[in-house]
């Protein structure tokens, strides 16, 4: 299945380059870098002197697609652990 915008969820995220563009906590918005850890409930974004790690759920994440576009997303969406997420959200012609 390509990456699109629509099927981002279902996608793995390390690797992809991402900016937080809202957040429940305030310090944590403007954070940009490259994905380079999933957990269930965070992003861990390499950015150019430290790792940050970002909780997905209130916040809403900005990220650049192979293909050159930019996709926003709630990070509630992504909360699953990041198996589990790629697995089963969406349509799938495994299920």
């Amino acid at each position: 299945m390509p990456l699109t915008p629509e099927t981002l969820p279902r996608h793995e995220l390390v690797g992809l380059d991402v900016e937080v563009v809202a957040a429940s906590n305030p310090d944590a918005i403007g954070i940009e870098g490259r994905v380079v850890t999933e957990t269930t409930r965070t992003l861990g974004i390499e950015g150019a002197d430290r790792v940050w790690h970002v909780p997905k759920d209130g916040a809403t994440f900005t990220f650049d697609l192979p293909s050159g576009e930019r996709v926003r997303t709630a990070g509630s969406k992504l909360v699953a652990r990041p198996a589990r997420r790629t697995e089963t959200t969406g349509d799938s012609q495994w299920r």
